[in-house]
Formats: C-alpha cells, structure tokens, sequence
C-alpha cells in the first residue's frame, strides 16, 4: 500500500491512439488515387493532423500537471448496438474527468440556448456555422459509462447506487485545444459555460473541481483499479479507413524501382488491404505476434494493450533499427519503448540483417 501512496506524477495507462495509424493509411494511399480523390484525401488528411495535434496539446497539458493521476486516451466502448469513441479518460482520487477534445479553426461562440456557432474567416469574408454540440456527444459518452458500470454490479441494491451516484464521480467538459480559438459564451447558461475551457485551463479546472469536491479522497490502489476497470472495457476496432476512396483509384501505378505496373484492384479490397494480407505470412510478423502474446500472458493483460495487429502491421513496414526510429512509428511512446523496445528490436535486427 506504502508503494502506492507515494504517487506524485500522471501516469498514462493508454497513451497509444488509433488516428496517428489511420494518418499512416491514408497517407500511403493518396499516390493511389487520381486528382479528385487526392483533392478529397488531403483535406481529411489536414483535419486528421489538426485534430492529432489537439489531443496532443491536451496530452501535454496532463503531463505536467504535476497531479497523481490515471490517463486512459483514446478509449473505445461498446454495448450492443451503442459504442462511444472517448478522447481522455483522467482519473483521480475524487473523480473521473470525461474529456472531448475539439481541435477546431475559427471562432466559437455558445449562445443562451446552448448552439454551438462557429466562425471562419477566408479572405477577408467570414462565415458562420452551427456545429453538433461537443456537450451532448460528450454526455453520450457518460450514459453509455453509467450503463456498463450499472449492468455490471451483481444486485439491485449496488446498480441502483452505482446509477445514483455516478454523476458525483464522473465530469464530462469539452476542451478546445486549438489555442487561437476565441470562446465566447457570455450568453451560455452557467451549467453550459463550466463544461466548455480551453486546453490551458484545463490543468486549473481539475485541480478546482478536485478541490471543491466533497468526496473522500481515495487510496492510489483503488484510483489505478477503477481507471483498469474501463482498459478493460476498451476494444481495439480495426476500421477500413479506406473505403470512402475507392471510386477515386487509378488502375495502375508505376513502382518507384521497377518500371512494370503494380495493378490496384478494384473493388472492397484495396492494394493495402492486401499488402497487410501478405505481411501476416511473413516470418517476422509471427515472431512479433508470439512475442507479443508471451508478453501478454506474463502481465496478464490482453496482447492488444502491447501493440495490435495494425501497429503490428506498420512497425514492420519500418522495420526501425534502433529507440529513436521506433519512437517515430504510430502507437509506440517512450514508456511502451522503455519496457519492450529492447525485445521488439532485437527481433527485428535479425530480419535487418
């Protein structure tokens, strides 16, 4: 118990995100499609980039909080035929802050019945837009919280509390982590208002609301359980981020070494898709995988909190010969690469040679 007392630091349970991946993905597929489909593919690459940039920005922010905390990113759930894509779960010994991150151009403006305005500017003419409000996709996210936690308990009397309660102990607020965003919301109503901050108020937010709160402060052990509980609900969804693109492809393109054609099929399956076929039968991706698994049974965890099959996928389509280089692919962060960057790269160095 004395070893979990004396935590001081944040600690990311899951730093990992699935979107630095699909950046990957459509990068490598933009020289496969003709003008229009590169026009279409470059503008969601851009958002994709913003919005990898404000989760990162948030990501910043909780690491020098100084705070002893649990940090779970981008955490998937589901429940029958309702799932909730979370950006940061951030659990203290108090409560658990839901946040949703908006990475967003342009000007925000929440008037008194809680429309969310945006406003651009292109050449000197501004325009503005409604916007789904980020409250309600956040307060989604909680309901579908509060169902799992509910149906989890054993009798009446616990789901009845834990549905109770739940509010106490669990705090959705949106974070706009693009830091030229001006956020007006004179007009909000106040329950409105305190959910809306920016990502340099966010470090400031937790520690006030921490403070108010009039819960008993719980012990680093039940903190590190309680944020364990939902990595445990979290599955890793591998999702074709391709297919919008496929009336766009060209039916051939040269090799950079090889002048005979590399032919793209046509159809649901892409040129990638099989790629990522063919690597699976390769030596090094079993080897990856075995390793991955053994590793996984050690720490009694599932083998995707490690790396999953598309982190797999990439790791090998770099095959990084030292931390540095492994540091650049999707999924891997300083504290994956300080427990198994050493393994991971001996593996590889034999299939380098």
């Amino acid at each position: 118990m004395g070893l979990f007392n004396r935590m001081k630091e944040p600690i990311f349970l899951k730093e990992s995100s699935n979107a630095e991946l699909q950046l990957e993905k459509l990068k490598a597929l933009e020289p496969l499609l003709n003008p229009d489909g590169q026009t279409m593919i470059r503008q969601d690459i851009k958002c994709l980039e913003y919005g990898i940039a404000g989760e990162k920005n948030i990501a910043f922010e909780l690491k020098n909080s100084h705070m002893p905390m649990y940090i779970l990113h981008d955490i998937y759930l589901e429940d029958g035929d309702l799932n909730a894509q979370i950006d940061y779960l951030v659990f203290t010994k108090k409560m658990c802050f839901v946040i949703e991150c908006k990475n967003l151009y342009g000007n925000i403006e929440i008037n008194n019945t809680g429309d969310f305005i945006r406003t651009m500017e292109f050449g000197g003419k501004k325009k503005k837009e409604g916007i789904y409000s980020p409250i309600t996709q956040n307060q989604r996210h909680l309901e579908l919280m509060k169902k799992l936690k509910t149906d989890s308990k054993n009798n009446i009397f616990t789901k009845f509390m834990t549905g109770k309660y739940f509010e106490d102990f669990n705090k959705s607020i949106v974070v706009l982590a693009n830091p030229k965003t001006v956020l007006n919301a004179k007009f909000a109503k106040k329950e409105v208002k305190e959910k809306v901050i920016r990502a340099d108020q966010l470090v400031k937010y937790i520690k006030d609301m921490y403070e108010k709160s009039k819960e008993l402060a719980d012990l680093d052990e039940r903190m590190l359980e309680w944020a364990k509980s939902y990595l445990n609900l979290h599955r890793e969804v591998e999702k074709d981020y391709t297919e919008k693109y496929e009336q766009y492809k060209i039916t051939s393109i040269k090799s950079e070494n090889s002048q005979e054609p590399i032919i793209v099929k046509e159809g649901k399956r892409s040129a990638i898709a099989d790629v990522a076929a063919a690597v699976e039968d390769t030596n090094i991706f079993k080897e990856l995988k075995l390793y991955r698994l053994n590793k996984s049974r050690e720490e009694n965890i599932k083998p995707y909190f490690i790396y999953n099959d598309n982190q797999l996928k990439y790791l090998i389509s770099k095959m990084p010969r030292n931390k540095e280089e492994l540091q650049t692919v999707a999924g891997f962060g300083a504290a994956k690469i300080n427990k198994y960057g050493y393994d991971i790269l001996k593996i590889i160095e034999k299939y380098n040679r």
